[in-house]
């Protein structure tokens, strides 16, 4: 009888808006603003149009004093028809405001443990995390994508898989 001893494909590390460890940690909840399909768990968001209670993807505009947290994965979010994860708008999404989460990271980003960490907020990858404040657009775009700094960290590297990576947002006020 022989059994299988080598696996062609790694094991992800976490599932965006997946919450790392069982380290203290705040999650509230919020409303989607954005269009259904718009925003996506482990994202970076910031305040919408009211403040407390909902939430938006980053623009260029957006200020640190504005940034609310990571989105976290909600369990009973519903796939589409087609299998695809969309976010409805209006529906309650878990914002994690301190702790360590899985967070999406830009394309190209290579964090490690201890890097600084900064929310882009402008482009197709506004509300991913990166290491870098002059961090290259996605398809390899001169002009640089602006970013904001965030009281947090990276506490590790990419996956692979997933594309996200684990990272910390300290219990400090973000301004």
């Amino acid at each position: 009888m022989s059994a299988q001893t080598r696996y062609g494909y790694p094991m992800p590390i976490g599932a965006a808006g997946g919450i790392v460890d069982t380290a203290p940690y705040s999650i509230v909840s919020r409303l989607n603003v954005e269009e259904s399909g718009t925003m996506k768990f482990g994202s970076g968001v910031v305040q919408g149009t009211k403040p407390g209670s909902g939430i938006a993807v980053p623009t260029s505009a957006t200020t640190v004093a504005k940034f609310e947290g990571i989105t976290t994965n909600n369990h009973h979010t519903e796939h589409d028809l087609e299998g695809g994860l969309r976010i409805r708008k209006s529906a309650a999404i878990g914002v994690m405001t301190y702790g360590r989460v899985y967070a999406r990271v830009a394309e190209g980003v290579e964090p490690a443990y201890g890097d600084s960490l900064f929310i882009i907020t402008s482009g197709a990858e506004a509300g991913f995390v990166t290491n870098n404040a002059a961090a290259v657009a996605a398809g390899g775009e001169e002009a640089a994508p602006t970013t904001i700094a965030i009281k947090g960290r990276f506490l590790g590297g990419v996956d692979s898989t997933t594309k996200v990576a684990p990272v910390e947002l300290f219990n400090q006020a973000q301004a």
